[in-house]
């Protein structure tokens, strides 16, 4: 991916990245979509509005066009991926990625939106979503993997209790597809 790998004192090679399968996202395509659709929705509404009221012109155009843009951005979803110890999160215009095997704290942010907060041994941060973890099972075993890592090596200080809470969260959804699949529901 272009990065540059040079190697420390200690023989360690800095900014390496883990060689593995990466798990991704999978309804991201689709919330990019409904994203989309909305903005287009919103923008074509204020447009077919102001030309019906004859109040259509170049600045009223500009300021709906700005209008649905920032809508657009606002639910424009992070593009998350989990490879062997490593979790990022694309936005728009930047990418966050934090060791997941060398974390230092895990926190839980609610609120409107839940966020979770992962923050490691580098001081990089990552604030994902948690339903990412619950809707892409794949994602949530290799965080899972890791964090137990980075508990073994004791640097995960702060965290168990929101990890655990998401754990506990994933089995709820897990045990609720079995039952609707099976139609025991």
């Amino acid at each position: 991916m272009g990065r540059r790998f040079t190697q420390s004192a200690t023989g360690a090679h800095v900014g390496a990245e883990p060689r593995g399968p990466i798990a991704r996202d999978i309804h991201w395509a689709g919330e990019t979509r409904s994203a989309i659709g909305v903005a287009s929705l919103l923008y074509s509404a204020l447009l077919a509005m102001d030309a019906g009221f004859g109040e259509l012109d170049a600045t009223r155009g500009a300021l709906w066009t700005g209008l649905a843009a920032l809508l657009f951005v606002i639910l424009l979803p992070s593009r998350v991926s989990a490879g062997p110890g490593l979790l990022s999160a694309r936005g728009l215009l930047v990418e966050h990625t934090v060791r997941t095997d060398s974390l230092v704290s895990v926190r839980w942010s609610d609120g409107v939106a839940q966020r979770m907060i992962l923050r490691d041994t580098e001081g990089s941060q990552v604030e994902i979503d948690p339903t990412v973890l619950v809707r892409n099972p794949e994602m949530w075993r290799r965080l899972d993997t890791d964090t137990r890592t980075s508990l073994q090596r004791g640097t995960l200080l702060c965290g168990e209790t929101a990890l655990r809470r998401l754990a506990q969260r994933i089995d709820r959804e897990t045990a609720l597809t079995v039952f609707k699949v099976s139609g025991l529901q």
